[in-house]
């Protein structure tokens, strides 16, 4: 699966700072300062309802710490899945009377629109699930002959248990564990499970369902948990720098997954950080699929909106906090692309060189783009307000942006 082109990242004097991230398991801030590559994996769509405000945020969390990372003049190796199978992909194809394939192709097709046009940094490793079945497979085969994973009328689930760190990466109690599980796609109340929170590595075949085969497992597909673990491993390893995504994935998903890589390899921790990005909500409600209060980029684009202006509009919150969409955050975030094109437009200006410091400062520290943000409008103001002469402040300014905010003026 191909991903999407790669917008420019303009070099800027100096280097940037070592990134410091808040890791839900730890639940404090750590820094990471990987050697000359980094290493991140950012759990991608189940391409249906592509791409939603909550989507967008998300990635562009993600896409910060990209661009921290490389004005650290560092290589990046960023990988994302697409889970392009899956129970909810699949209900709503037989919800709109849709093959399943073209609904994915499609939505993920948008999907990759969306990210060039936000100018997003695209992995180097854009994998779908279905594509890793045959990387899958040997896995779920290695933890049930290590006696990590049972099998239960056909299927095949993870033992928890087989893990003495399961639980360390959302530090929730088992009654939140279970909750959450029968929330969000596990099945705690099926009898014959070792323990309710076991979850599925490969679901046998179902009549009129997708499958493929599994080798000594039988026919089926992949568990959600184990797709993000088999693509992780084969091109990041263990120990990589950041596993990321909504702080929906804390659990199961991500807890799962590192449960599953510690079992398979012995090594702890899948990830040297986990980083999870805030929700957003629309008329005070979460964004949500199935509640279909949702805002799509490429709507807000067919509209005439700048995708520069829904990117600040991204921009405004931080990455971790949980935030409401309105008609309000747009505006503010269409007058400030206003206001920073109309200044960076003048043939000279302020000096800019203390404004490159101050945002990366901003950003090092725990990803704080409004705290960037506000910088460059203070810039802003003074241009306005002064007569400067260095005529390679608005560029540099522009260059700034670009990089580390992937906003182009």
């Amino acid at each position: 699966m191909h991903a999407w082109p790669a917008s420019e990242v303009p070099a800027l004097p100096g280097k940037g700072r070592d990134l410091q991230i808040h890791d839900t398991a730890t639940q404090g801030t750590i820094t990471l300062a990987p050697g000359p590559v980094a290493r991140i994996y950012v759990c991608g769509i189940t391409p249906y309802d592509a791409t939603h405000i909550g989507h967008a945020a998300t990635y562009n969390a993600f896409d910060l710490v990209q661009r921290v990372w490389l004005d650290t003049k560092r290589q990046v190796i960023y990988v994302q899945n697409v889970t392009d199978v899956d129970d909810p992909l699949l209900e709503r194809a037989l919800r709109d009377n849709q093959d399943w394939t073209e609904l994915a192709e499609r939505e993920t097709a948008l999907f990759r629109e969306d990210m060039t046009a936000l100018r997003m940094l695209p992995p180097q490793h854009y994998i779908g699930a279905v594509e890793a079945i045959p990387g899958i497979v040997p896995l779920v085969e290695r933890l049930r002959d290590a006696g990590a994973a049972y099998e239960l009328d056909g299927d095949t689930y993870f033992s928890v248990e087989a893990d003495p760190h399961f639980g360390g990466v959302s530090n929730l109690d088992a009654e939140a564990m279970r909750l959450l599980s029968a929330e969000r796609g596990g099945d705690p109340e099926r009898p014959g499970k070792k323990n309710p929170l076991d979850p599925m590595l490969w679901m046998a075949a179902r009549p009129g369902e997708p499958s493929w085969d599994g080798g000594s497992l039988g026919r089926g597909r992949p568990g959600w948990h184990i797709e993000c673990v088999a693509i992780a491993l084969d091109h990041l390893g263990m120990g990589f720098d950041i596993q990321g995504g909504g702080s929906d994935l804390a659990f199961p998903h991500h807890e799962m997954g590192a449960s599953h890589a510690q079992a398979l390899t012995g090594e702890f921790p899948m990830a040297k950080a986990y980083v999870h990005a805030g929700m957003v909500a629309l008329h005070g409600e979460k964004m949500s699929k199935s509640k279909g209060n949702l805002v799509f980029v490429s709507a807000l684009r067919r509209a005439g909106v700048d995708p520069a202006a829904i990117r600040l509009a991204l921009l405004s919150h931080h990455y971790r906090a949980d935030w409401e969409w309105t008609d309000e955050v747009l505006a503010e975030a269409v007058a400030r692309l206003e206001r920073w094109r109309a200044a960076v437009s003048r043939p000279d200006g302020i000096p800019a060189d203390a404004l490159v410091e101050e945002v990366r400062e901003a950003l090092a520290n725990d990803l704080d783009a409004p705290a960037a943000l506000a910088a460059v409008d203070r810039w802003v103001e003074l241009q306005n307000a002064t007569d400067g002469d260095d005529e390679s402040a608005p560029g540099l300014v522009s260059r700034t942006v670009d990089a580390l905010l992937g906003v182009a003026l």
